[in-house]
């Protein structure tokens, strides 16, 4: 299938939610030579430990990225309030087709539809509509995923997990949150790479599919 994808786009609500849920898939889709714009709606300053500056994860998703591979003139970082997505959803929407005139996306990653929070539930409900007429798959943050359809899977090498961790650990500020951890991060790929015969793999909804 990547040989028919050129542009992807991941759409993350909060700095870090694109790396957690396709790390890997990131990774591997930027070696196999495709393009990755990465964006971020909330950068959750107010939601940043004391001692940390405010705008602490911008820094740390710029990081991030870059070690995933993606160049930083594809990052896009918004600064909307985090946990208030919902009220600005008319906003981030033609923010969104303003991303889609200026390039044209082959696949476009957004959070599941089953995410229950209700910053992830609007990226993916906007990006739905912005991008009806391309490809998309859901990624799985299982924290708020109450069902997940585990329709689609990208087969990963160690390589790939292990530089989807390294990304995560440049998020210094997030503390020792159980889904940031090494062990988490390695279980949940061996988990899905068991479900299709590899040792490692990320799972995805498929949202629509263009063949």
């Amino acid at each position: 299938m990547f040989h028919d994808i050129e542009n992807v786009l991941v759409l993350a609500p909060h700095t870090d939610d694109g790396e957690l849920g396709l790390g890997g898939t990131i990774n591997k889709l930027i070696l196999a030579g495709n393009k990755v714009t990465y964006v971020a709606f909330s950068t959750a300053e107010e939601s940043v430990p004391e001692g940390f500056p405010k705008d602490i994860l911008k820094t740390e998703v710029r990081n991030a990225t870059l070690q995933l591979g993606i160049k930083p003139d594809d990052l896009i970082i918004f600064n909307y309030q985090v946990r208030k997505l919902n009220y600005v959803r008319q906003e981030i929407l033609e923010e969104l087709i303003n991303i889609r005139k200026n390039k044209k996306y082959d696949l476009v990653f957004i959070p599941s539809l089953h995410d229950i929070h209700q910053d992830h539930s609007t990226i993916a409900q906007e990006g739905l509509r912005a991008f009806k007429n391309t490809t998309i798959l859901g990624y799985e943050l299982i924290w708020n995923n109450l069902s997940f359809d585990t329709q689609c899977f990208v087969r990963l090498s160690q390589e790939n997990i292990d530089v989807k961790i390294r990304a995560l650990k440049e998020y210094h500020s997030q503390g020792k949150r159980n889904y940031l951890s090494e062990e988490f991060v390695y279980s949940l790929a061996r988990a899905r790479g068991v479900q299709v015969g590899c040792e490692f793999a990320e799972a995805f909804e498929v949202v629509r599919l263009f063949l």
